[in-house]
C-alpha cells in the first residue's frame, strides 16, 4: 500500500509565496503521473498541475506561471512551488500518484490534504 503525505501548507499573504511538499512511502515499482489538486469551500476538485514520467508538465490556466511543479524521481516525492499567491488560491491542496506497486499492479492514492489560506 501507497501513502502520501503533503507539507508545507499554511496562512500567508497576498502575493506571498509557499512550498508545498509529497512524499510517498510503501513500495512502488514505478510512477506514471504525480500532481497536485485543490478543493476550495463548496467547489469541486480541481486539477492545479501535474508531471508524468517524462517530466512533462501541465498547469491550470489560473496558475500558469505562478506555480511550479517538480519531483524528485529517487525520494518518489512532488513538490508545488507556489508564488504570486492570490486569495481565490485559497483551498486544501491535494497530492495524487498514478503509478505500479509492481508490474501490472496499478495504484491511484491521494493524500489527506493541507489547507492553504491567502489572506491578509
Amino acid at each position: 500500500q501507497v501513502h502520501l503525505v503533503e507539507s508545507g501548507g499554511g496562512l500567508v499573504q497576498p502575493g506571498g509565496s509557499l512550498r508545498l511538499s509529497c512524499a510517498t512511502s510503501g513500495s512502488i515499482f514505478s510512477i506514471y503521473v504525480m500532481g497536485w489538486y485543490r478543493q476550495a469551500p463548496g467547489k469541486q476538485r480541481e486539477l492545479v498541475a501535474t508531471s508524468t514520467r517524462g517530466n512533462s508538465a501541465n498547469y491550470a490556466d489560473s496558475v500558469k506561471g505562478r506555480f511550479t511543479i517538480s519531483r524528485d524521481a529517487d525520494k518518489n516525492a512532488v513538490y508545488l512551488q507556489m508564488s504570486n499567491l492570490k486569495p481565490e488560491d485559497t483551498a486544501v491542496y491535494y497530492c495524487h500518484v498514478v503509478g505500479e506497486i509492481i508490474p501490472g499492479h496499478q495504484f491511484s492514492d491521494w493524500g489527506q490534504g493541507t489547507q492553504v489560506t491567502v489572506s491578509s
